[in-house]
C-alpha cells in the first residue's frame, strides 16, 4: 500500500499556529491577580510579555515586536544623515553656471576683434557681472537664475528641467500624486496648482465650520491631478495629513542651518508668492484637523549616507510607518485593536509570523469578550462582573483541590425549624404549625383509622404536616491586613486569593449570605466584593488600624439583624494604629491605648452578638496575647496558620460556622 504523501510548505502566516487556548490565557490573569496585581496591569503585563503555558504552548508578547520595531528605526537613523540633502542640487547648479560662464568666456574670445564696447562685449560682460553676484546659496541663487538670461542653451535647459525638478519635489512634499500628473511644471500647471490649493483650502474651511464641504464638486474640477483619487473626504484628509506629516518631520529632523537652506531653495523654485501663502494656509488647516499636538516627529540622524530629497521624503515615509507601528502595537499591549491597515505593514516590515501572533492575540481578546469575562470600557479593556466571578471560582478550585477528606455541600442545621426548605420528615399538625399538609399520609392515616372502610372522612387528628428543614444565613465581614508588612512578607496573595474564593462560594452555594469586605492599614475602607480582582496594595502605608476596621464592620453588620453575624480578621501582626477623632495615630512598637481602644470595640462587638474569628499569619509572642484577649473577650476562635493553607482554613470554618443558628 502506497504511504500518504505530505507537502510541507513554510509558514506564512495564514496557517493556525499551536497558540494556548483563551481559558488558560485567563487563568494566567488570574494567578497574577492573585498575586497582586490589577487585572488591567496584568492584562498588560501578559500582552507584553507573553507567556508559555504547561504544555509548552508560547503565546508570544508584543515586547518583543515593537523592540524588533525599535531597532528597524534605530538602523535607517544610524546609517543615514540630511546634511548633504542638496549636495546633488548644488552640484548640479554649479555645473550649470560653470557651463554658462564657459560659453560667456568663448563670446568674448571671439568678440576681441571687434570694436570696444560692442554689443557681444557688453552683453558677455554683463552677464558675467550677474554671475559673479549671485548668492553663495543655493535656494536664493535659483531665484535669481529665473530672471537670468542664459547664452548657452543647453545651460539654460538643465537650469529649467532642475526647476522643473524642485517644483515637483515642492508639489510632491505636499500632495504626492501631484507630481505624477504634472510633469513639465511650468507656468501655467504652477497657476493651476494655485488655483486648486485655493479650492482645496476652501473646501477644508467649510469643513472646519461644520458645513458641506463639496468634496465631490472639488474632485469633479480637480481629479485629474489625483489618479488614485480617495473615494471620501476622510481618505483624501488622511492622504494629505500623512503627506505633510512627512514634511513636518523632515523639517524638524534637519539643523537649522539645512531647514533655511530647503525652505529658500523651495521658495527660490517656486517664485509665485500667493501659491507660497496659499500653501501656508493649507499648512495651518491641516494642523488645525490632526489629532494631536503636531503633525510629524523629530528623527535624530546620526550615520555618513546622504539623502537626495526625494529619498528623504521616502525615508520620513517609512520612519512614519514604523512610528505607527510603535503606537498601534503599544496600544495593542494595552488591549487595543490594530487596523488591518497597521497589520498589513507589520507583515511588511517584520514578516507574517509577526502579524499573525498579533492577530491572534487579538482573537483571544475578542473570545474573552464574547465569553463575557471581558469588556470594552473609557480606559480599555476591563473585567466584568462575570469575569471576577470566573476569577474567584477560579480561587476556590485552586483552595479545594488542598483539602483532605472535607468535602461539604449545603450544611444543613440538624434540627428542625419553622421555616427553610421542605424536608423528608412530617408530623402530626400542631395548632400553629404552618399548614404544609403532607397529603399522601394524611390519607394513609385515615384509611388505617376507618380500616379501609368506605366513605373516608377525614378528621382532625389525621392531619400531619411536613417537618419543614431549618437553613440559617450568615451575615460576614472579611477584615483584610493591607498594611506594609502584608506584602512584605508575601502574605497578601494568600489573603486575596482566600477574599476571592470565599466570595465565589458565598455567591455560588450560600446566595443568601450576604459579605462585605473591609481593609484596613492606616485606615479601614470598604471594598465591594466585585472590586476584589482589582485589589491592590501600597507599600508605603504604614500602621495596622484594627479598630477603624472593627467600627466599620460593626456598622455593616448593624444592617443584619437576624442570622449569624460575624467578622473574619484576616492578619499578620497586632494592631499599631488607632483613631483619635477622626485622625489615625500610628506608633511602633505599640501604644498602649491602641491595644485598649481596639479590645473597647470587640466588646462592643461581643455586646451586639457578633462573633470575631481571627486568622493569624504569624505567632509571635506580642501577637499570640492580644489575639487570646480577643477570643476570652469575645469567645470567638483563633486560628494561626500558614499563608498557603489561609484559604482551607477560612472556607471550611466559614461552613461549618453557618451551621450555629442565630
Amino acid at each position: 500500500m502506497p504511504s500518504a504523501r505530505q507537502r510541507y510548505s513554510r509558514w506564512d502566516g495564514s496557517q493556525e499556529g499551536d497558540f494556548p487556548a483563551a481559558d488558560e490565557v485567563f487563568s494566567r490573569l488570574a494567578e497574577d491577580v492573585f498575586h497582586g496585581w490589577d487585572f488591567e496591569s496584568a492584562l498588560r503585563r501578559l500582552l507584553s510579555q507573553g507567556f508559555k503555558d504547561p504544555q509548552g504552548r508560547r503565546l508570544p508578547g508584543l515586547d518583543g515586536l515593537l523592540e524588533q520595531i525599535r531597532q528597524r528605526r534605530q538602523q535607517q537613523l544610524r546609517r543615514y544623515n540630511l546634511e548633504g540633502l542638496f549636495q546633488d542640487i548644488a552640484e548640479r547648479l554649479d555645473g550649470i553656471v560653470k557651463r554658462e560662464r564657459e560659453t560667456l568666456g568663448e563670446r568674448l574670445e571671439q568678440a576681441r576683434g571687434e570694436p570696444a564696447g560692442s554689443l557681444a562685449q557688453r552683453t558677455a560682460s554683463s552677464r558675467l557681472s550677474q554671475l559673479d553676484q549671485l548668492p553663495p546659496e543655493p535656494g536664493s541663487a535659483i531665484g535669481e537664475l529665473q530672471n537670468y538670461e542664459f547664452m548657452d542653451p543647453g545651460a539654460e535647459a538643465d537650469f529649467r528641467e532642475l526647476l522643473a525638478e524642485l517644483r515637483r519635489n515642492l508639489a510632491e512634499s505636499h500632495f504626492q500624486q501631484l507630481g505624477q500628473s504634472m510633469q513639465q511644471m511650468g507656468p501655467e500647471q504652477m497657476a493651476r496648482v494655485r488655483a486648486m490649493v485655493a479650492d482645496l483650502n476652501a473646501m477644508l474651511a467649510r469643513h472646519l465650520r461644520g458645513e458641506p464641504p463639496g468634496y465631490d464638486q472639488f474632485m469633479a474640477k480637480w481629479g485629474d491631478l489625483f489618479p488614485d483619487r480617495p473615494q471620501t473626504l476622510e481618505e483624501f484628509l488622511e492622504q494629505l495629513q500623512r503627506r505633510m506629516a512627512e514634511l513636518d518631520s523632515l523639517l524638524k529632523s534637519m539643523s537649522p542651518e539645512a531647514r533655511q537652506q530647503l525652505q529658500e531653495m523651495l521658495e527660490g523654485a517656486l517664485s509665485d508668492e500667493a501659491l507660497q501663502a496659499e500653501l501656508e494656509q493649507l499648512a495651518q488647516l491641516i494642523g488645525r484637523l490632526a489629532p494631536g499636538d503636531g503633525l510629524g516627529s523629530r528623527f535624530g540622524f546620526s550615520g555618513a549616507e546622504e539623502l537626495s530629497f526625494p529619498e528623504a521624503m521616502d525615508m520620513m515615509a517609512r520612519l512614519q510607518r514604523l512610528e505607527a507601528l510603535e503606537r498601534g502595537l503599544s496600544r495593542a499591549a494595552d488591549g487595543q485593536e490594530m487596523s488591518l491597515e497597521l497589520l498589513e505593514q507589520l507583515d511588511s516590515e517584520l514578516g507574517p509570523e509577526a502579524a499573525a501572533s498579533v492577530r491572534r492575540i487579538q482573537q483571544l481578546l475578542q473570545e474573552m469578550e464574547r465569553n463575557g469575562q471581558l469588556r470594552r470600557g473609557d480606559q480599555g479593556l476591563e473585567l466584568t462582573p462575570s469575569g471576577v466571578r470566573r476569577i474567584g471560582q477560579k480561587a476556590l478550585r485552586d483552595i479545594f483541590q488542598n483539602l483532605r477528606g472535607d468535602r461539604f455541600g449545603g450544611h444543613r442545621v440538624d434540627r428542625p425549624g419553622s421555616g427553610g426548605d421542605r424536608g423528608e420528615e412530617s408530623k402530626i399538625y400542631e395548632f400553629g404549625d404552618p399548614f404544609t399538609l403532607d397529603v399522601e399520609r394524611t390519607l394513609m392515616n385515615a384509611v388505617r383509622r376507618s380500616e379501609a372502610r368506605p366513605p373516608l372522612h377525614l378528621l382532625t387528628e389525621d392531619f400531619e404536616v411536613v417537618r419543614p428543614e431549618q437553613t440559617v444565613t450568615a451575615s460576614t465581614v472579611l477584615m483584610l491586613d493591607m498594611s506594609r508588612s502584608m506584602p512584605l512578607r508575601g502574605y497578601f496573595y494568600a489573603a486575596k486569593k482566600m477574599a476571592l474564593g470565599l466570595d465565589a462560594l458565598i455567591r455560588s452555594q450560600f446566595p443568601r449570605d450576604s459579605l462585605y469586605v473591609v481593609g484596613f492599614s492606616d485606615y479601614a475602607r470598604e471594598i465591594a466584593p466585585g472590586a476584589l480582582a482589582e485589589l491592590s496594595y501600597s507599600e508605603y502605608v504604614y500602621g495596622t488600624n484594627m479598630q477603624h476596621g472593627l467600627m466599620l464592620a460593626r456598622r455593616l453588620l448593624n444592617r443584619h439583624r437576624g442570622g449569624n453575624r460575624q467578622i473574619i480578621i484576616v492578619s499578620d501582626g497586632e494592631p499599631t494604629a488607632h483613631m483619635e477623632g477622626d485622625r489615625a495615630v500610628f506608633f511602633y512598637p505599640p501604644l498602649p491605648e491602641t491595644f485598649q481602644k481596639t479590645l473597647l470595640e470587640v466588646r462592643r462587638c461581643t455586646q451586639e452578638k457578633i462573633v470575631i474569628n481571627t486568622f493569624m499569619l504569624e505567632s509571635n509572642s506580642f501577637l499570640v496575647q492580644f489575639v487570646n484577649q480577643i477570643t476570652r473577650l469575645n469567645r470567638g476562635r483563633a486560628f494561626f496558620v500558614s499563608p498557603d493553607r489561609l484559604g482551607d482554613y477560612v472556607l471550611v470554618d466559614y461552613v461549618s460556622s453557618r451551621a450555629r443558628p442565630a
